[in-house]
């Protein structure tokens, strides 16, 4: 198990974030929603990376929602997200920490669930949150959080996660979302209109 889940994962899902940092209550970003995976310890504040954690590996968490979650650009340096569902909130693609509680049924049966807590989902991926998938690997060990070039390469070939635009409500990214909308540029041979030639002023 330790080869397919870094030391620090479960102890990040099982932190809580969003309290006030003990040591600088008084200032403007005393929420304490950072994580260092050097230390893999407590979460701590802005000022306290700056003072503690300044070359370390830190990551920062969000909240949507009342949830916890973290952005892609992020998390996909230090861990392999494949299967895990993605979403855009504030044009930023982000997942879920963990398992959140199943909305009520609107009556549409979705052909995509988590494979673990029956969540449904938008796409093609095998769990909700990076903690079903945690505990998807150590059920079933088919799966694995360590990147390696392998990983990379087919999660690319399979467009996992592909981000879209979009407002700031919850939404899968879709893949035709992430071509512009404005007109192509004319091409480079293109003719130009010439401008009115400016004389020089006649001699006295």
């Amino acid at each position: 198990m330790t080869m397919l889940v870094p030391p620090w994962l479960e102890p990040l899902l099982n932190t809580d974030f969003f309290s006030i940092c003990g040591t600088h209550g008084d200032a403007a970003r005393s929420e304490c929603n950072m994580y260092c995976l050097d230390c893999n310890d407590n979460a701590f504040c802005f000022y306290c990376r700056s003072s503690k954690h300044k070359d370390h590996q830190v990551i920062q968490i969000r909240r949507s929602s009342y949830h916890d979650v973290v952005r892609v650009s992020e998390i996909q340096k230090v861990l392999d997200i494949s299967g895990v569902q993605t979403y855009v909130i504030n044009s930023a693609r982000v997942l879920f920490l963990n398992e959140r509680p199943q909305p009520k049924s609107s009556g549409k049966a979705s052909s995509h669930v988590c494979e673990i807590c029956g969540r449904s989902l938008l796409d093609t991926f095998r769990f909700c949150s990076l903690g079903c998938k945690l505990v998807g690997i150590k059920r079933n060990g088919d799966a694995s959080f360590i990147l390696d070039a392998k990983n990379e390469v087919l999660a690319l070939q399979r467009g996992e996660g592909i981000s879209s635009r979009g407002g700031n409500q919850l939404r899968e990214g879709l893949e035709h979302d992430i071509y512009p909308t404005t007109p192509p540029p004319p091409p480079s041979n293109a003719r130009r209109r010439k401008g009115i030639p400016h004389r020089a002023p006649l001699g006295s």
